[in-house]
């Protein structure tokens, strides 16, 4: 076996897993099961049990897909350069969407969503996680903050980059807190409102910062 199958290994394991806990689960599910809540943990939408399988694959499957494809695809060959790195953010990625799938096959077959909250923890801490990624995250045009401005100057690409992971790990801790404190129907809000904001200042301060370059080299 050689070294690069037995790194992917784990990863592929936490790819099957919502699959073998799919086929443990199958004969205890009914021919309906919810497939959606909204915010406040209420069921709003039904599908067959098949649709479960659809599913999980669209989560940790697709996930584990397109970060075995894109370093194959970047026309930069930058991702190449991050080595270890991002394999790390594959991991990651492939780790939350697959306990992602977990929480939902659980859900479908108890039908109900005991806790809406888990699902922002869940996400407050992958914002975290990537945050931290961030800063070594090379030029490319898959991940990252992908501006005009970035994508024009490797200097702003970097500066954007350090600011935005800082953001992204207090936004994702302040996201985990807020949703272990405060009410689900208020926690929603003050959820959409980080996100919006670890998500526009980063683009704000990649157009700031380019033109503040470039008129520095004039």
């Amino acid at each position: 076996m050689n070294e690069t199958l037995k790194k992917e290994l784990p990863i592929v394991g936490f790819v099957l897993i919502p699959f073998i806990y799919l086929a443990y689960l199958w004969n205890s599910l009914p021919e309906k099961v919810p497939i959606h809540w909204n915010y406040k943990g209420e069921i709003d939408d039904w599908g067959t049990k098949y649709s479960l399988v659809g599913l999980v694959f669209l989560l940790p499957v697709l996930t584990y897909v397109l970060m075995l494809v894109i370093p194959k695809i970047d026309p930069k060959k930058r991702i190449e350069l991050m080595g270890g790195k991002y394999f790390q953010i594959k991991f990651v990625l492939v780790l939350f969407m697959s306990i992602l799938a977990l929480f939902i096959l659980h859900s479908s077959q108890s039908q109900t969503l005991s806790s809406p909250s888990m699902v922002f923890v869940l996400i407050g801490l992958l914002f975290m996680a990537l945050g931290n990624y961030f800063k070594v995250i090379k030029q490319n045009y898959f991940l990252g903050i992908k501006t005009p401005w970035t994508l024009e100057s490797e200097e702003v690409w970097k500066l954007t980059h350090i600011l935005a992971g800082k953001l992204w790990i207090v936004g994702g801790l302040s996201i985990v807190i807020f949703s272990l404190v405060i009410p689900e129907d208020i926690n929603f809000y003050f959820f959409i409102g980080i996100t919006l904001i670890i998500s526009i200042v980063p683009i704000v301060y990649s157009y700031l910062i380019y033109k503040k370059l470039k008129e520095s080299n004039q």
